[in-house]
C-alpha cells in the first residue's frame, strides 16, 4: 500500500452525537488567527472535509474536529469544526468530544478532580472545566461564546408547511428556530425523516429572507442549522429539540432534496441559541439552569451566567454541560489509487450524488 495521505483520529460521541477528532497540526492549516484559519480551511481543505465525512469513511450524521495549535498563548489548543454543511466556527458537542479525546489519550495533561482548559475558536475563546476521575472524563462544562438573537418572531411562508414563525439566534453558529408543532412534526426518534424534511426547507427559506452577519466576524454570515423545539414531557427538563443539518443543496421546488441528518445530541450551540431566545422573551433568567433534551432522550444542561454585548447587539454568556465517551482510535488512509479521493455521496441516503467522483486533491503523505 502506498498512501498519499494518512491522519490519526479519535472517535468520540457526546450524548449520542458522533465527533471524530483529528489531531491534525500536521495538516498545516495557515492563518494568524483562528478566524483566518477557518477561512483557509473553507478555501483549501474542503477535500479533507468531504474525505472524512462522506462515505466510505463517514456517513450523513458524522461530524469532525480539527485540533490545531493555538494562535494565542491564552489557549491550550485551537478548534475548527467540520460538518456536512461545511466548516463551522464552533460546536458544543464537538468541543466535548475534543476535550475528552485530548485528556483521555494524554495529548493534554489531565488533573483530578477538575482540569481547566481554554480552546481557541474562530468566534472566541472557550473556557472548559472537565471533571476527571481515574483518568476518565466524566463531564465537560464549557463557557461558550456570547449568544444573541438577531431576528425575533418572523413569519416565513414555507412550502408545504404554510406560515411558520421563527427566531434566528447565534450560539456559536447561526440557527433558525421554530416550534415543532407549528412545523407540523412531533419530536420523536421514529419521526426523524419528517423532522429533517421540515427543518431542511425552513432553513432554506430563512436563508433567502433573513440576513445574518456576526458583528465581530463578518465572514460568519449564513444560517447553518435549524432547531425545532417543543415542551418537555419529563419534570426538571426545560425543553426538547431536534437540530437538522442539511446534507446537500435544498431546492424549494424539489421536495426530494429536503434531506439532512439530525444532531444526535441536544446540541450545545443550539442550546445556547435557544437560551438566548428564551431570555429575550423573559422566560429564562440569568443563573437559571436549563436542561435541554435531544432526540435520543439525552440531556445538556445550560446556564446563562452573564449579560454582555457583541458589537451593538445585546448578548448573554452561556455555559453548557454534558458527557462524552471515546468509541475508537483509527488511522485513516487515502491510498494513491483510491477512485474516490473525496469520498462519495450516493443518492439512496444523501441529498445529492453529483459529487460521487470528485477532483483528486494534491496532498502529501502525513504521519
Amino acid at each position: 500500500m502506498r498512501p498519499r495521505f494518512m491522519v490519526s483520529a479519535i472517535d468520540v460521541h457526546a450524548e449520542g452525537e458522533p465527533g471524530r477528532v483529528l489531531l491534525s497540526s500536521a495538516l498545516r492549516v495557515q492563518g494568524r488567527s483562528m478566524a483566518e484559519r477557518l477561512e483557509y480551511c473553507r478555501a483549501n481543505l474542503d477535500w479533507l472535509r468531504r474525505l472524512m465525512l462522506q462515505e466510505p469513511r463517514g456517513y450523513p450524521a458524522m461530524c469532525c474536529s480539527l485540533v490545531l495549535p493555538p494562535t494565542t498563548a491564552a489557549a491550550d489548543a485551537g478548534l475548527i469544526v467540520m460538518e456536512q454543511s461545511g466548516f463551522n466556527p464552533m460546536s458544543g458537542s464537538n468541543t466535548m468530544c475534543v476535550v475528552t479525546a485530548l485528556l483521555e489519550t494524554g495529548a493534554l495533561p489531565a488533573t483530578e478532580p477538575v482540569t481547566r482548559l481554554v480552546l481557541e475558536t474562530a468566534v472566541g475563546l472557550i473556557e472548559v472545566e472537565a471533571e476527571v476521575r481515574s483518568t476518565k472524563v466524566e463531564r465537560v462544562t464549557l463557557r461558550n461564546v456570547p449568544a444573541f438573537v438577531v431576528h425575533e418572531k418572523r413569519v416565513l411562508k414555507v412550502p408545504e408547511l404554510g406560515r411558520v414563525t421563527v427566531d434566528v439566534a447565534f450560539g456559536g453558529q447561526f440557527f433558525v428556530l421554530a416550534s415543532a408543532a407549528e412545523a407540523g412534526v412531533e419530536l420523536t426518534s421514529s419521526n426523524a425523516r419528517a423532522i429533517v424534511r421540515a427543518g431542511a426547507i425552513i432553513k432554506r427559506i430563512a436563508q433567502e429572507e433573513l440576513a445574518v452577519r456576526h458583528p465581530d466576524n463578518p465572514a460568519i454570515n449564513s444560517i447553518t442549522l435549524t432547531m425545532l423545539h417543543a415542551p418537555a414531557d419529563a419534570p426538571g427538563v426545560g425543553g426538547r429539540n431536534a437540530v437538522i443539518c442539511t446534507t446537500g443543496a435544498v431546492d424549494p421546488g424539489r421536495p426530494e432534496s429536503w434531506t439532512g441528518a439530525l444532531d444526535r445530541s441536544p446540541c450545545g450551540t443550539g442550546t445556547s441559541a435557544r437560551m438566548a431566545v428564551l431570555e429575550s422573551e423573559g422566560r429564562l433568567r440569568i443563573g437559571e439552569k436549563f436542561v435541554h433534551e435531544g432526540i435520543l432522550g439525552t440531556h445538556f444542561t445550560g446556564t446563562l451566567i452573564a449579560e454582555t454585548h457583541v458589537g451593538k447587539l445585546r448578548a448573554v454568556v452561556p455555559t453548557i454541560s454534558g458527557r462524552a465517551w471515546v468509541t475508537g482510535m483509527s488511522t485513516y488512509v487515502l491510498d494513491e489509487g483510491d477512485p474516490f479521493p473525496q469520498g462519495y455521496a450516493l443518492g439512496d441516503i444523501w441529498a445529492d450524488a453529483s459529487e460521487s467522483v470528485a477532483r483528486r486533491p494534491s496532498v502529501e503523505v502525513l504521519a
